[in-house]
């Protein structure tokens, strides 16, 4: 396993909870994009700032960064020995999601003062995912060729992995 590990996937997938995961087992820090992204109340930051926030974590030697943000693809993938994508049926997105909003009712845990929402957009995003796959997967091979590339697409495969790392 490498030492800079990207990990993408469809909202609910998982992402942040196998970052974490990945991040305690290789003892490397762990950087959420929701978190560099959103200000308090879903404000996005400006767009300079949070580029200039992605590539500093990505600058480092060795980085688990979860989020999806294609328009930064091009500050992580070329420095990504490893990509994994989970691919979770829209199905488990969703449940995910809705399981999350109300464990975490009222709770800020996506970012600093974004208390944890479900809207159109996110569902919309969750709904489509099955089409933005392809362009990801073929955006991964292209810009990343020589990374460890992973696709995970059930909770027995993500636990393999895990175990892998173990």
């Amino acid at each position: 396993m490498g030492r800079r590990i990207m990990v993408t996937g469809c909202s609910g997938a998982g992402k942040s909870t196998l970052a974490r995961h990945i991040g305690a087992a290789l003892d490397i820090p762990v950087t959420h994009l929701d978190r560099l992204h959103w200000r308090p109340g879903w404000v996005e930051a400006p767009p300079e700032e949070f580029r200039a926030a992605v590539a500093e974590a990505a600058s480092t030697d060795s980085w688990v960064i979860d989020g999806n943000y294609s328009k930064t693809f091009d500050l992580r993938l070329p420095f990504a020995d490893t990509v994994v994508l989970l691919d979770a049926s829209r199905y488990t997105c969703l449940y995910r999601v809705v399981g999350r909003q109300l464990r975490e009712w009222g709770q800020e845990t996506q970012a600093p003062g974004c208390v944890s929402k479900i809207d159109a957009e996110l569902v919309q995003w969750i709904w489509k995912w099955p089409t933005r796959r392809p362009l990801m997967l073929r955006r991964i091979a292209a810009e990343a060729p020589t990374a460890r590339q992973v696709l995970l697409r059930s909770p027995r495969e993500v636990s393999a992995f895990l175990q892998r790392l173990r």
